[in-house]
């Protein structure tokens, strides 16, 4: 039998769950009550863009595609880290795995992507704001999209069809509670520098590249506004950028950290942690960030439960 047929049938353990009856129902619940608000912070921001005219715009239509990708990049890997945390065998199969990798990693990179283009849309609301309602038109909205979710999931196909075509060792377990590309590049038996450069170039162009687009964007931004000569202005136009900066920020400084590194530095203590707030906190965060410091999207949401509420009462 050849060594790859050999890792298409085998199954991979994940060794990350916690073996302690109380601490698996405990696990179960948190993690449960983490995703259903998730869930709920997302859905309603996609509602009330959906339901609300003057939210029809392009900043808010790429709020709205920001929520839809994070509902299906924690539904790739939070349903079974449920199912895991409460049964004995902890496993997945090898074609299983290499799917959860493409959908997370895709997903994850599309919503890098998505915050280029949000940052774009600040950008020419702020440095061209006559021009702002010709440039940023939906049909640009909508490519940029498409385009984010596209580069997203070809970086994505590349990176899991390279990781999947190397030997992997008779050791299964991962230590780690999902599919991921540095624990999974740990079970690797063929250690090299050109395998480890592979998974960096293609982080960087998912993570560093469109880091730094954000970064110029807001190096024009800033710019921009210190030309400015009242105070209000400049407050209002800081404040249309500060949710997704702080974003941005979140986002970017999990991924660089986990991605952007050789793997001799891999920690699986540190990496276990740092995944549960790039798959829980952040898209717990974001709805949050973006609803606390928009009033538009909170009268939105007010508008949105004061309806559903008005439609089970009556």
């Amino acid at each position: 039998m050849t060594w790859q047929n050999h890792s298409a049938s085998m199954d991979f353990v994940f060794l990350a769950y916690p073996s302690h009856r109380e601490l698996q129902i405990m696990s179960f619940i948190g993690i449960s009550l983490v995703y259903a608000s998730i869930l709920t912070g997302n859905v309603l921001i996609v509602l009330a863009v959906y339901s609300e005219t003057h939210l029809h715009t392009s900043m808010y239509y790429f709020l709205c595609s920001l929520s839809g990708v994070e509902i299906c990049y924690t539904a790739v890997v939070v349903p079974h880290m449920l199912v895991n945390t409460l049964r004995t065998q902890k496993s997945i199969a090898f074609l299983g795995c290499a799917t959860q990798m493409v959908f997370f990693i895709g997903l994850g990179s599309a919503d890098c992507f998505l915050l280029v283009a949000m940052a774009y849309d600040r950008y020419v609301a702020i440095c061209y704001p006559l021009q702002y309602p010709l440039i940023m038109t939906l049909s640009l909205c909508v490519r940029l999209i498409v385009a984010a979710v596209i580069i997203g999931f070809f970086l994505s196909v590349q990176l899991v069809v390279f990781v999947f075509c190397l030997p992997f060792c008779k050791s299964r377990g991962i230590h780690h509670f999902f599919c991921d590309a540095p624990p999974v590049m740990q079970l690797v038996c063929t250690k090299s520098y050109i395998h480890e450069y592979s998974v960096l170039v293609a982080a960087t162009l998912a993570i560093a590249v469109p880091f730094f687009l954000i970064a110029t964007s807001y190096a024009f931004i800033v710019s921009a506004v210190l030309r400015i000569h009242s105070s209000a202005g400049r407050s209002r136009a800081f404040s249309t950028c500060s949710s997704h900066l702080t974003v941005v920020l979140l986002q970017y400084g999990c991924c660089a950290f986990m991605y952007l590194r050789p793997s001799s530095n891999y920690s699986p203590r540190k990496d276990q942690l740092l995944s549960l707030v790039y798959t829980l906190g952040t898209p717990l965060l974001n709805p949050l960030i973006y609803t606390l410091r928009n009033n538009e999207v909170k009268g939105a949401l007010g508008r949105v439960l004061n309806r559903s509420y008005l439609s089970r009462t009556s």
